[in-house]
């Protein structure tokens, strides 16, 4: 993957900022259908151990689960100069994705083999601004319930190296039985 990779091809001209190109592979993913034998914490291990490829996402926007356990999922990413808004700070959409990702994981983490999520409500508050050379970020979601049909979650994106909290969010979940097969 070469997500974290960005060449300078030169100036655009004589008087403007240099150009940069930025590319990213990733492997398709394989249908859900495969694995409603694994609970949703064997499918996050299996995706952290690099047996289940991990979602295109991950690459596209330059961040990784890195820990999982019973209620809880870590993700952890790399902003940059690419995901920068009108305000050359990072976009904060990147935050929201962040930080959805880390909720939606936590809670399938907790769910049994076959049963699926999906968020229905996401509540961000980004209270810092992110900027291409803040570092490591690290989002943190945490499962507050979890019911037969719907669960909710919270989790927090701080600076890795710093402990400086950015962003937080809550989101409700709903909880999809399994599909019968076809």
């Amino acid at each position: 993957m070469t997500t974290d990779e960005i060449a300078a091809e030169g100036p655009q001209s004589t008087n403007g900022p240099e150009q940069r190109t930025r590319t990213h592979t990733w492997t398709p993913g394989q249908p859900i259908a495969e694995f409603t034998h694994l609970t949703g914490e064997e499918f996050l291990l299996e995706w952290i151990a690099g047996r289940i490829p991990e979602p295109s996402i991950c690459s596209t926007m330059g961040f990784h689960l890195t820990e999982v356990k019973p209620g809880t999922a870590v993700f952890q990413g790399e902003p940059g100069d690419h995901l920068h808004n009108p305000m050359n700070t990072v976009h904060g959409g990147y935050l929201a994705t962040l930080l959805d990702s880390a909720l939606g994981c936590a809670v399938l983490s907790r769910l049994p083999a076959g049963v699926g999520y999906t968020t229905t409500q996401l509540n961000v508050h980004m209270l810092r601004p992110v900027f291409a050379d803040s570092g490591t970020l690290r989002c943190e979601g945490v499962v507050l319930h979890l019911g037969r049909t719907m669960a909710t979650a919270e989790a927090r994106v701080v600076g890795a190296e710093n402990g400086k909290l950015y962003a937080h969010a809550t989101t409700t979940c709903a909880i999809l039985a399994p599909r019968p097969a076809a």
